[in-house]
């Protein structure tokens, strides 16, 4: 068993190299992949490895980064770009959700498209406008997408490997205040499926269900209850499109509480759909209304009231109480 420890931005590069390395047909593309290694040196040293025809620096255009790596997944390529910043994806937009998710139906699945749009994605890092957005649900709401987020570098290394692997478009969503983060990374063994959730914590009062960034907020707001004699269980969903909801479903009816954590404003969320279709699901399960934690219905704010606007410890711990005092 191969184990290392690796913060998640080495895990993404080491992943990639591997797909580069595996593939010939495998191809990166983005603003400042190659030379600079990107902006989070997530794509360090590839083209020097291997070389401008396989890790292209593209011109600044979204719409054309994605355009192109359509014709060449059509062309039997499976390219992986890079959207620099959340905020710079909606240029592209157009093509991933009338292009990219519609062609294999549209072709009657004689056409597959394999591409992965890496986005890094949410705040904490006091970046200007258009740097800390977390569009997840704009895509998840579009058939024909895949969407991911790992919260640690073991799902980071295995994650990207499987979006690689898939036939259909992913959305790849890259925490990037979690980049610096390290975790064990076992090299050799597939922890699982790149949509099942995984429970990153026992409990039996009350789920978290939570993705991405706000895992690790999740996980500290179940150790800091713990001290208050409550025990919660904390859900890493990993995938927002699908849902795993068999999981949370299992959790809810096991703790009879949920409230459901993502970065993302509350208002129209991922976490209402979620919301939804637990209650639909657990109804004489529930003992509280689902409940949900996220950022406001606001454009992002200036880095200096990031920490207002972002869940934190306090915002979760407020819902679980909520939760707990039906």
């Amino acid at each position: 068993m191969a184990v290392e420890k690796m913060s998640i931005a080495k895990a993404l590069n080491e992943s990639l190299r591997l797909a580069l390395d595996t593939d010939p047909k495998v191809l990166i593309m983005g603003e400042d992949v190659g030379k600079l290694g990107g902006v989070f040196r997530i794509t360090d040293g590839l083209q020097k490895d291997f070389g401008e025809d396989r890790v292209i620096d593209t011109p600044l255009a979204e719409s054309g980064i994605v355009g192109t790596a359509i014709g060449l997944a059509l062309r039997g390529y499976r390219p992986i770009v890079e959207i620099q910043f959340d905020g710079f994806v909606f240029p592209a937009y157009d093509q991933i959700v009338t292009q990219l998710a519609k062609m294999h139906a549209r072709a009657l699945g004689k056409v597959k498209l394999p591409v992965v749009v890496r986005i890094p994605y949410g705040g904490g890092i006091g970046a200007v406008e258009h740097h800390s957005e977390s569009p997840e649900a704009l895509f998840a709401h579009v058939a024909g997408l895949k969407v991911v987020s790992p919260s640690n570098a073991s799902d980071a290394y295995w994650m990207m490997q499987q979006a690689v692997q898939s036939d259909d478009p992913v959305i790849f969503f890259e925490p990037k205040r979690r980049y610096w983060d390290k975790g064990e990374v076992d090299t050799e063994s597939i922890p699982g499926p790149l949509h099942k959730a995984v429970t990153a914590r026992e409990g039996s009062d009350l789920t978290l269900v939570a993705y991405g960034p706000m895992v690790k907020v999740c996980l500290e707001a179940a150790a800091a209850a713990q001290e208050e004699g409550k025990s919660i269980e904390v859900l890493d969903l990993r995938s927002m499109a699908p849902i795993d909801f068999d999981a949370i479903q299992r959790s809810a009816e096991k703790t009879g509480r949920v409230v459901v954590v993502h970065e993302a404003p509350v208002f129209y969320g991922s976490g209402a759909e979620i919301a939804a279709r637990i209650t639909e699901r657990c109804f004489y399960h529930l003992e509280a209304p689902v409940l949900r934690v996220g950022g406001y219905h606001v454009p992002y704010p200036p880095a200096r009231l990031e920490d207002e606007y972002l869940p934190g410890l306090d915002r979760v711990l407020d819902a679980v109480d909520r939760s707990l005092a039906f």
